[in-house]
Parts: structure tokens; C-alpha cells; sequence
């Protein structure tokens, strides 16, 4: 753990995304631009200090971690209480 005071922190999250299709036609798609962050910070410590704060956060965020990381995504559906295959969507 470290051992620094922080008076304030303030995080600011924008999504840059568009979303596009028909639902009707069955061509709904998304499209990610981009995630903007703003981090504000109040504290008496060190920048240093302060840097290597926000490095430790910033590399423990989940968050942060499923936007910058490709991950492996399964899928699983169950209709009344049953499997479900959908080909292109579900793994099974």
C-alpha cells in the first residue's frame, strides 16, 4: 500500500462510439472511436509520488484493461431454460 494523501480525485470518462443500422433490416452495427479520460488530482505529495499513483491505478483497471486489451469473448444463450445455438454468436 502506499502511503500518500490525496485531498480530491476527480475522473472524467467520454465515449466515443456511433451506432448505426436497422433493426428492421437486421444491419445494426456499433463502431468504437475512442475512450477519452481526464484524471484531476489534489495532493500535497511529490510528483513522483503522484506519478507513480496513478500508474499503479491505471494499470489495475479493469476498465482500462477490457478497452486496451483484445479479449476472447463467449457466448452462451439459454431460451426457456434451454440452449440456444445462433450461428456467428454463440461458441457452442
Amino acid at each position: 500500500m502506499m502511503k500518500l494523501t490525496v485531498k480530491n480525485a476527480k475522473c472524467s470518462v467520454r465515449f466515443r462510439k456511433f451506432l448505426g443500422g436497422s433493426v428492421l433490416k437486421g444491419t445494426v452495427f456499433n463502431r468504437w472511436d475512442g475512450v477519452d479520460t481526464h484524471l484531476s488530482v489534489e495532493s500535497d505529495a511529490p510528483p513522483e509520488k503522484i506519478a507513480h499513483l496513478i500508474r499503479n491505478a491505471k494499470a489495475g483497471c479493469f476498465a482500462e484493461g477490457l478497452i486496451t486489451q483484445s479479449v476472447a469473448l463467449t457466448s452462451t444463450i439459454d431460451v426457456n431454460g434451454k440452449p440456444f445455438h445462433l450461428d456467428g454468436v454463440t461458441s457452442d
